[in-house]
């Protein structure tokens, strides 16, 4: 018996990296623009590479970004990518498809409702606040509250006990099956595995340790789940 269901946002609930690379690259051609001495492919390899480097939640890419073409870092370039960056980011922000009616149908069977993502606490709110999707959720658990990022268990014991849960009575949903899925296998919670495919070594342990994980396309089959 489940009574509840916790999410990861990104490319779980919406489609973060189809707009990510879009943005990203956006943001480039106004700082190109505006007097960065690259070509859009040289640039976006940097970016990639500081971004691989400092991690998808450190805040200041394009400050090092110019800090390595230039020996120091240029004000007008950073503000122009930063801005250009989120300007495109939040005019592509779109949810998949059944996220809404899933969350709905979901709310409508009693289930309590809970978030658990790796990133900064401000940012995952203002995503779910952007989505329309932030009063679904009793609470959201980030790895900077946790002081761990997913897979640890620390982070998901944390947001059971904050909702008040019992891992055997609780699931979690995500795209990555080390993050999300063996995070929450670990802890003694149920897995959902959506939008991704298991690989064939990750089929292999599961059966091996005998771990049953559902494995979806999109979040409409919960309700064939759930």
């Amino acid at each position: 018996m489940i009574d509840a269901v916790f999410f990861d946002i990104d490319d779980t609930l919406y489609d973060t990296s189809g707009f990510a690379k879009l943005a990203r690259k956006a943001a480039l051609n106004s700082m190109i623009d505006a007097g960065l001495p690259m070509e859009q492919d040289e640039a976006y390899i940097l970016l990639r590479e500081i971004i691989d480097e400092k991690g998808s939640n450190y805040d200041k890419h394009f400050n090092v970004l110019t800090k390595r073409v230039f020996g120091e870092e240029k004000p007008l370039l950073i503000a122009l990518g930063m801005i250009t960056y989120h300007n495109v980011k939040f005019a592509l922000l779109r949810l998949f498809p059944n996220t809404v009616s899933s969350l709905i149908y979901l709310k409508g069977k009693g289930y309590t409702l809970g978030v658990i993502s790796n990133g900064i606490t401000i940012k995952q709110w203002e995503k779910l606040i952007r989505l329309g999707l932030h009063h679904f959720f009793e609470e959201v658990v980030t790895s900077q509250e946790a002081g761990v990022e997913k897979p640890n268990e620390k982070i998901f014991q944390l947001a059971l006990d904050r909702m008040g849960c019992e891992a055997e009575r609780s699931v979690m949903i995500g795209n990555k099956f080390n993050e999300d899925i063996m995070g929450a296998l670990n802890v003694g919670m149920s897995a959902i595995l959506v939008n991704s495919e298991l690989k064939d070594s990750e089929r292999e342990y599961l059966k091996k340790e005998n771990l049953n994980v559902e494995v979806i396309k999109d979040l409409g089959e919960i309700k064939n789940i759930l």
